[in-house]
């Protein structure tokens, strides 16, 4: 940790998820002090399981967490395994034991959301953590922030990081309300103890079963104790957005009557699953304004089709607390090179995990039958042909919405458009 002699700005962080942990861990490796301000009286993520690939264990690692999260997750052997709804037929995979470290620099792992925020919690002093502080208003004195909390509490800071959630008090004060749109999905989690799930799903794998309308995801989370799904299905007139609303087993079935076997049993050894709206935000301009910056979701929901949520709020805040460690004489400057930095990438994330909504759900026909094809041995070497040494970005990224007599006319653009994954998986 950088020792530092003189006393800084007061930062206050709004919100202790995953994204807020993360800012007071980085700031305080940076010796950089911040308080975190969090509405609930104990810290505890909502939700179930996530994906950490290589750039977001990267950050882990050197935040000095990586060990801790590893005790408690699964390191994936095979991920974006995609089996078709009706017969469980595999498509493809991706043999991540062989070379997920060997171009990345680092493993993927699956873990439980709860077992993240712990470790990354570890990382910050205790004293820098207040729960129980529901933020009410947000009104800017001077060059100062001041938070009110519920019960007649305040606080000010010279530096504000909204790290609240889509439902930000801080995003909603800077640049006002922002509208979502109905996207027409809602989405199912749920945990099945290992020992009721078939041997397929307790495998270290990442498995998406794509189908009309329709596509769920399960992996192993906990060290394996549990397995966990995210489903996606049309919502009709569901529009809750809060992660607390929950449905009922058979609901979650009915949306998948008549997909294979093996899938409909282990959803009916599910515990009572959980149910979202997803909703729409297009990605924002600008973050900052003055002393006061956004970070995360509260900055950029993105929907979880590419996995990188979490993620994107880790790197957010490694690039936060870097920016704010070099020009802690100047915050605002600081936070807007830490905007400048960060908005490109995930506004282009925001983008391309939108676009997997239809890739992921096309009705059986014509379009779904070229989307297969680009996931099979002979549509791989289509692929290569066009760009060699970069089947799975490119296929991934720039021929999702292509048929396969498309594939070999786009061989002089591949080269700038092969930032998606590659660089998401390698960026410091």
């Amino acid at each position: 940790m950088t020792e530092r002699t003189t006393a800084g700005p007061r930062i206050a962080i709004l919100g202790g998820g995953i994204g807020g942990l993360s800012a007071a861990a980085f700031l305080h490796r940076e010796g950089i002090a911040a308080t975190v301000y969090e509405q609930a009286p104990r810290l505890a993520e909502v939700g179930a399981g996530l994906v950490i690939a290589p750039n977001a264990a990267r950050q882990l690692r050197k935040l000095g967490a990586l060990d801790d999260v590893r005790r408690h997750a699964v390191q994936l052997d095979t991920g974006w395994e995609f089996r078709r709804w009706a017969d469980g037929r595999v498509l493809s995979s991706e043999d991540l034991a062989a070379t997920c470290e060997r171009l990345y620099g680092e493993h993927t792992y699956t873990a439980h959301r709860a077992d993240l925020l712990a470790a990354i919690r570890s990382q910050v002093p205790a004293e820098s953590v207040v729960l129980g502080h529901k933020c009410v208003g947000l009104e800017l004195i001077g060059d100062a922030w001041r938070l009110r909390f519920a019960a007649g509490r305040s606080a000010e800071a010279d530096v504000l990081i909204g790290a609240d959630g889509v439902h930000s008090a801080v995003r909603d004060t800077m640049v006002g309300a922002s509208p979502a749109t109905y996207s027409g999905l809602c989405a199912f989690r749920a945990l099945v103890p290992a020992e009721r799930a078939p041997e397929f799903a307790r495998r270290p794998a990442q498995t998406l079963w794509i189908g009309p309308g329709h596509h769920l995801v399960h992996y192993p989370v906990s060290a394996g104790a549990y397995v966990n799904l995210v489903a996606f299905a049309p919502a009709g007139d569901f529009a809750s957005e809060s992660w607390t609303a929950t449905a009922t087993v058979e609901e979650f079935l009915a949306e998948f009557h008549g997909w294979d076997e093996r899938l409909t049993d282990l959803i009916r050894a599910a515990g009572t699953p959980g149910r979202w709206a997803l909703l729409d935000r297009a990605p924002l301009t600008r973050w900052t304004e003055g002393g006061a910056t956004l970070l995360g979701d509260t900055a950029h929901p993105m929907f979880p089709f590419f996995g990188q949520g979490a993620a994107q709020a880790i790197e957010d805040a490694a690039v936060l607390a870097r920016c704010l460690s070099d020009g802690l004489d100047d915050p605002p400057e600081a936070l807007r090179r830490y905007e400048n930095l960060r908005i490109p990438r995930t506004t282009r994330l925001q983008t391309v995990s939108h676009g997997r909504s239809h890739i992921n759900h096309l009705p059986d026909g014509p379009e779904q039958e070229a989307a297969t094809f680009r996931l099979t041995p002979t549509g791989r070497t289509a692929i290569e042909q066009a760009a060699p040494g970069h089947v799975d970005a490119v296929r991934r990224l720039v021929f999702d919405t292509l048929t396969p007599d498309q594939v070999t006319q786009l061989t002089d653009l591949t080269g700038g458009l092969l930032t998606h994954l590659d660089d998401s998986l390698r960026a410091d």
